[in-house]
């Protein structure tokens, strides 16, 4: 990834592998770019009219994929296994609730929170501004899906507080926005560790194929415990019934009647797409400098997956402290926290890149025609088999074998 040099401005109309996190289209005075899906299936800056660029450059200044380094570079100084006091809302949540936690925290302090929910008329998740911790419940759990940011950051006004929420490279990149306004002073950002993004495209053919069950899908959700949180890869459609009542009698979230359940463990094509790396963003396979440690963030949270957790079934959120702000509202928190060392908060998240399927290109073209997801499936698997999943068993069972001749310790 080669910096554009200054001057260039135009060529922002060639960021067509970039992360789609949106912070070009917020900051141009000439509001002459805008996000929308590339043939791909993900979220891209076009330019309609090139003739009203003004050449001030802030839209590359502000991106984070125009640039090698973070916006804020640092080393993590607090990591916590965490979960939320409240059962309900850790029930709720994917993991142990502590980013609705922090977002209610901050709610409480006067802050509004710029999350993401998905909007059931557009099928996509999509960033909103919530100013009551109502407002922010639809917020609650994972959105596997890239999220339409535009819309969500141009409705924040720079003189009042916010927290921020988003995927690593979004943050990074309104990281700098904040940055060049000079006004860092009234955001809390926040992130996750991130699997990549998966195409539009294949979530579109999902819902297709799931909506000719259903009908007309209301409400989505990644993540359901219902069978506990070690087994909470979850497409779970739902139409809403009654309401939620918490401890203290307030309304959490509307309960939900099921009218599609499809899990990870038994085989749910979503999730073997999306965890497969089938059809991930460009840059979640080569550019992104965001997994691990490193983030810009002043706190990211994750699922502490892992053996220190390993026989837990109701969540524990990892809840990692950047900055000096990040680590006193996760001490203000509403949450039962215990510290730990960074590698084993992190035990199970990516330490690198995830690795492009040799095959990427095939499943590229294909997403693009109008084919059922189940249909091209059908037709990759053999190549995953053949090319992933076997050698992979390969390397596994060999070093096992070599283990118990004991050449190997």
């Amino acid at each position: 990834m080669k910096p554009l040099t200054t001057g260039s401005y135009n060529n922002i109309t060639k960021f067509d592998n970039c992360y789609g996190c949106g912070v070009c289209a917020v900051v141009c005075h000439a509001k002459i770019i805008n996000i929308r899906l590339n043939e791909d299936g993900f979220y891209k800056p076009y330019i309609d009219n090139i003739s009203g660029c003004t050449n001030c450059g802030l839209c590359l200044e502000v991106c984070a994929f125009n640039h090698q380094e973070l916006a804020h570079e640092t080393e993590p100084i607090a990591c916590y296994a965490a979960w939320s006091k409240d059962p309900a809302i850790r029930y709720k949540c994917s993991s142990g609730g502590v980013g609705f936690e922090v977002g209610r925290t901050l709610i409480n302090k006067g802050y509004k929170v710029c999350g993401v929910r998905y909007a059931p008329e557009s099928q996509r998740a999509e960033h909103y501004i919530a100013s009551s911790w109502t407002e922010l419940i639809p917020s609650i759990g994972s959105k596997y899906i890239q999220s339409y940011t535009v819309d969500g950051f141009k409705a924040i006004d720079r003189k009042c507080k916010y927290l921020v929420t988003g995927t690593p490279c979004q943050i990074d990149s309104f990281r700098r926005y904040i940055n060049k306004f000079r006004c860092e002073e009234n955001f809390v950002l926040m992130d996750f560790f991130c699997h990549g993004v998966p195409s539009m495209r294949m979530w579109e053919k999902y819902i297709y194929d799931i909506e000719k069950i259903t009908g007309k899908i209301t409400y989505a959700s990644w993540r359901n415990k219902g069978s506990g949180w070690q087994d909470s890869q979850v497409i779970s459609i739902d139409g809403e019934t009654t309401e939620n009542k918490n401890e203290n009698n307030q309304s959490l979230m509307a309960e939900r009647i099921c009218l599609y359940k499809s899990r990870l463990s038994q085989g749910d094509l979503f999730f073997l797409f999306f965890l497969n790396n089938f059809c991930l963003n460009k840059t979640c396979y080569d550019n992104c400098k965001y997994h691990h440690k490193s983030s810009s963030a002043d706190i990211r949270i994750g699922d502490m997956w892992g053996k220190t957790y390993a026989n837990n079934n109701k969540g524990v959120s990892a809840a990692i402290a950047y900055t000096q702000k990040g680590l006193n509202i996760l001490n203000c928190s509403n949450c039962n926290m215990t510290e730990y060392p960074f590698d084993i908060v992190a035990e199970a998240q990516l330490r690198k890149s995830v690795s492009r399927p040799i095959y990427y290109s095939i499943i590229r073209k294909r997403l693009r025609k109008y084919e059922s997801l189940s249909d091209l499936y059908h037709s990759i698997n053999l190549l995953y088999l053949c090319f992933t999943k076997v050698p992979r068993m390969l390397v596994y069972y060999t070093k096992r074998i070599i283990q118990k001749l004991g050449l190997l310790k």
